[in-house]
């Protein structure tokens, strides 16, 4: 594949995730399911994050502070290289780029990808239900919201 035909492929690729992000986001518009999405992007902002870092000891002794210990240090890692990705792809949100997408709540920096809600999500569900599986069913739906 040239050049040329690389940047059709992308562009493709672009206008499509357009084209989905703005049917979520007038699905997103009502104001109940706009309430909902901002308070879990507000949780993913870090709040039950820290909350459950500080809980796991709690509940769980040495289990709970060597749980908590590794979503300390696998923060660590994904807030350097969210930054890092952030600042080689440059990626504008799809706000940026579509004036017919609005937004429900202010985002955090003016890049989309990768997503630190996600990323932190993710990896912290996985960390917390690999050593204590019954918080599952509270910790999964979290990334997928």
């Amino acid at each position: 594949m040239n050049r040329d035909q690389s940047i059709l492929v992308v562009k493709r690729m672009v206008d499509c995730e357009i084209a989905v992000c703005g049917i979520l986001n007038r699905i997103s518009r009502p104001p109940k399911v706009n309430r909902f999405l901002s308070l879990i992007s507000w949780l993913g902002d870090g709040r039950v994050w820290y909350a459950l870092i500080l809980t796991l000891p709690l509940l769980y002794g040495q289990n709970g502070i060597a749980t908590s210990w590794s979503m300390v240090k696998v923060g660590i890692v994904n807030l350097v290289l969210y930054k890092i990705i952030k600042e080689l792809t440059g990626r504008p949100r799809p706000c940026a780029v579509s004036t017919n997408i609005t937004l429900g709540t202010a985002p955090l920096d003016q890049y989309s990808f990768p997503s630190g809600h996600t990323m932190h999500a993710v990896a912290f569900s996985m960390i917390v239900t690999a050593h204590h599986a019954e918080l599952a069913w509270v910790l999964v739906p979290l990334p997928a919201a």
